[in-house]
């Protein structure tokens, strides 16, 4: 497989030149093919096509229309990643590129060996179609994204050429086919397009010929950079003032590793601002003030939503405590006044921060993440009206020092919260209830309130099973379908999680 990614950094967050491109493997090694060649994909299958079908009752509450979640200011986007699609290359699931080179340490002649592969998770597969199934695919993805109710995509353009451009210009066409209201917000990555702003914005007004390429309604095209300070606002202002010349108005939403140093120095060309954030749940502290600068300076703010962030081949993950970062991210975009929010990301499995559906994941991580995004959208929590309960718990343990198939070992980035091994039990209940769990041999009992509340748990081996029963009877019920272990074979901190509603 040619055309490898670049890879990013938050905060110190994009490694360079070789460093990205090893950023395409495959790790869940031994473990996850045997996963994969045994029946465990086709339960996948059926488990994909089920809570497709059962989507809406699959929510604890009812999904506004899209007409309701789109009538107002406030507007969410999640980072699509090209290199990850739904298939490489129109496979079994079984075994296409996926399985055999990115979740394996042997995959893609041994060049992620020394990390135990590239991958701990991969999309939820999809059978091999005829026809265009490439675009088919990010037609579902589009869809899969607007029925949880997102607005759009923003895109990273990590090349001008090749494969992942193909797939910029294949998401734009898939977008307007889908719905002509999904908007696809145009993301120049500035680590690895080493250009001048002339071809830069050349590239971006074909972009634009797209009737998808989000403008804003005075017809201004968005245009959000990802690391834009990479290069000065006398560079951004060439970019800007050659659109123009092909009658292109220019919206610049920047998106800044280091939002502080840049916000007044990049005011003046700017209709909005964001930071790529972090993935650490006690390092939010910062949002207020950044979403307060901006508006100081008359900008608008789209904030990050992320759910967690594990990179082998960088050997550095986060501990982002169970859902513990997707709700801070969340009720920070809401309580502190951000404009529009991005999530970080759909699909950039590398990082291990996807929220599309995935293999170890299902729905769930974007499902909850509806929840919140009705608040945001409409201004009201909406009500809970079917008893559900999410489930995440790592499948190893953080103080584990060797794992056989991988010789180098992710440590936590500086700074990150501490490595913690706990379960968590996530409720949306209608009314108080009783909660039974028994994670590994090990059972727990208490109660649960009305409403949304997390509750952790000390990780044991095993599977853990949540049931929450009220007057009697099984309101919901959930089991995680991957076990706890204390000996690994490959290095996997990533959080699985699972949904009573799928």
């Amino acid at each position: 497989m040619t055309d490898h990614p670049a890879r990013r950094t938050y905060q110190h967050r994009r490694p360079s030149g070789r460093q990205r491109r090893a950023v395409l493997g495959g790790l869940f090694g031994l473990l996850l093919i045997g996963l994969i060649a045994g029946t465990g994909l086709a339960r996948d299958r059926e488990d994909a096509t089920r809570a497709e079908r059962t989507g809406a009752e699959a929510l604890p509450f009812d999904m506004p229309t899209a007409d309701v979640l789109r009538d107002g200011p406030h507007l969410v986007f999640a980072h699509y990643f090209p290199p990850y699609p739904l298939s490489l290359d129109n496979q079994p699931a079984e075994h296409d590129y996926y399985a055999r080179n990115y979740l394996t340490p042997q995959g893609e002649q041994g060049r992620h060996g020394a990390y135990g592969g590239l991958l701990r998770d991969r999309p939820l597969p999809v059978q091999p179609s005829s026809g265009d199934w490439r675009l088919a695919n990010l037609e579902r993805e589009v869809r899969t994204a607007r029925d949880a109710g997102l607005d759009g995509f923003t895109v990273d353009i990590l090349s001008l050429t090749g494969t992942n451009r193909q797939r910029v210009d294949m998401l734009l066409r898939a977008a307007h086919r889908v719905d002509p209201g999904f908007r696809i917000v145009l993301m120049p990555d500035m680590t690895s397009l080493h250009t001048d702003p002339r071809t830069l914005a050349d590239q971006v007004a074909r972009f634009a010929t797209s009737p998808s390429a989000y403008r804003l309604a005075d017809g201004r095209l968005v245009v959000s950079p990802f690391k834009a300070e990479a290069q000065d606002p006398a560079w951004w202002g060439q970019v800007i003032a050659r659109l123009r010349d092909h009658g292109i108005g220019t919206a610049l939403v920047p998106v800044f590793l280091d939002f502080r140093a840049n916000a007044e120095r990049f005011a003046p060309i700017s209709h909005a601002f964001s930071s790529w954030g972090n993935r650490s749940y006690t390092r939010q502290d910062n949002v207020p003030g950044d979403i307060q600068l901006a508006h100081s300076l008359g900008k608008k703010w789209m904030q990050a939503v992320s759910v967690q962030d594990a990179r082998p081949n960088q050997g550095i993950y986060d501990e982002a405590g169970n859902t513990a970062t997707l709700r801070s991210t969340w009720n920070h975009a809401i309580s502190d006044g951000a404009d529009w929010v991005q999530l970080t990301t759909w699909n950039d499995y590398s990082e291990g921060s996807q929220f599309a559906p995935s293999l170890h994941n299902g729905h769930t991580y974007l499902d909850i993440s509806s929840y919140y995004l009705t608040r945001f959208k409409t201004g009201v929590w909406p009500q809970i009206v079917r008893d559900t309960v999410y489930v995440t718990s790592r499948i190893q343990f953080t103080d584990a020092d060797s794992a056989s198939l991988q010789p180098r070992l992710m440590r936590p980035r500086p700074g990150t919260a501490s490595p913690r091994d706990q379960v968590e039990v996530l409720t949306f209940l209608t009314a108080p209830a009783t909660v039974s769990a028994r994670v590994g041999t090990v059972p727990h009992t208490y109660r649960a309130p009305v409403g949304v509340y997390a509750h952790d748990l000390p990780l044991s081996p095993g599977r853990t099973e949540a049931v929450v029963r009220r007057a009697g009877g099984t309101a919901a019920a959930v089991t995680t379908r991957f076990p706890a272990r204390r000996t690994v074979t490959v290095q996997d901190l990533q959080y699985y999680a699972v949904s009573s509603g799928r």
